[in-house]
């Protein structure tokens, strides 16, 4: 039996400053016209360079892969995968489900690696369609499998509580490598197994 491939992903921690943050925080609150005076506030700064830091700090993990020994060629799809990111224009928070599958070649990845993956991809400020082609992309490297599908459905806070104010809509991108991209059969039945209509 041959042995796991794996490749660690590790975030990018060593550059964050949260007492810096924690200034900064200070600083825009008071712009804002918001007094720090009250018990209630006075530790808010420091609360909200932690939160930040926290949401923008994915967990490491190993991508570990295995032997396709089966030589499985069915599609392997993980749905409702719940996400969080931030809107890199406003930094605003989007939240949503993630629907990500593969077509397996030569090797199969362990199942809960590809919620870490989307995990790994949102914890940092980014774009729904750009969030979306990196999971993809990830996966066609690492993998080298057949295809690869990535639907996300996401409700942005920038679109609900500001602007156009547009309460319970939903944005949706999907990114479709391999045979996912060039065979409409197996598109649809991608599409409808991540729950895609019309």
């Amino acid at each position: 039996m041959s042995a796991p491939s794996v490749a660690r992903l590790v975030p990018a921690t060593d550059v964050m400053d949260v007492a810096a943050a924690e200034d900064a925080a200070a600083a825009f609150l008071v712009a804002l016209g918001i007094e720090l005076d009250s018990e209630h506030l006075r530790a808010t700064p420091g609360r909200m360079a932690r939160a930040w830091a926290e949401m923008l700090t994915p967990r490491p993990f190993e991508m570990t892969t295995f032997p396709n020994e089966e030589a499985y060629d069915e599609l392997v799809l993980a749905r409702d995968i719940p996400f969080r990111s931030v809107c890199e224009h406003h930094l605003l928070p989007f939240t949503g489900r993630a629907c990500v599958a593969y077509l397996p070649g030569d090797r199969i990845l362990g199942l809960s690696k590809l919620a870490r993956v989307v995990e790994h991809f949102a914890c940092r400020p980014q774009t729904q369609e750009r969030l979306t082609k990196q999971i993809a992309d990830l996966l066609q490297e690492e993998l080298q499998p057949r295809a690869v599908g990535v639907v996300m459905a996401a409700e942005h806070s920038c679109m609900t509580l500001r602007g156009v104010q547009a309460t319970g809509s939903s944005t949706v991108t999907s990114t479709l490598l391999g045979k996912l991209r060039s065979d409409p059969r197996s598109r649809a039945e991608f599409m409808s197994l991540a729950g895609v209509t019309g």
